[in-house]
């Protein structure tokens, strides 16, 4: 039986990874973009933060994929900070750079005997 932590980590994931395609593809800076890029930011956190409740691959205990978590929290903070501070370019960075991080963990989640992988095949 899948935890309900993994199937809300999934949603939450679900939402965010077309999400950032959109927001990578779109117009940069206006209200809407603002707006989507605050959403996405909580979901990423959200994301990240149920990951380090789910233990089943390594027995009880943080795999090696909760290091990209982790990474992941750190980015999202400092692009927060960035465009704050009016660095688009490090905001733009630490975005893409979180972006891909996320497609990097929903590639990981196909691999055999994980959820995705036995869902899907």
């Amino acid at each position: 039986m899948t935890s309900p932590i993994i199937w809300i980590h999934l949603a939450a994931a679900a939402i965010a990874l077309p999400l950032a395609v959109v927001m990578l593809a779109r117009r940069k800076g206006d209200r809407l973009h603002r707006f989507l890029g605050r959403v996405w930011v909580v979901l990423m956190v959200f994301v990240s933060v149920t990951s380090f409740w789910i233990t089943e691959i390594n027995t009880d205990r943080w795999s090696p994929i909760h290091i990209l978590s982790f990474v992941t929290l750190l980015s999202l903070a400092y692009a927060v900070y960035a465009i704050r501070k009016g660095n688009v370019r490090g905001h733009r960075i630490a975005m893409i750079n979180s972006s891909i991080g996320l497609g990097i963990a929903f590639a990981f989640t196909f691999l055999p005997s994980r959820l995705m992988s036995e869902l899907l095949f």
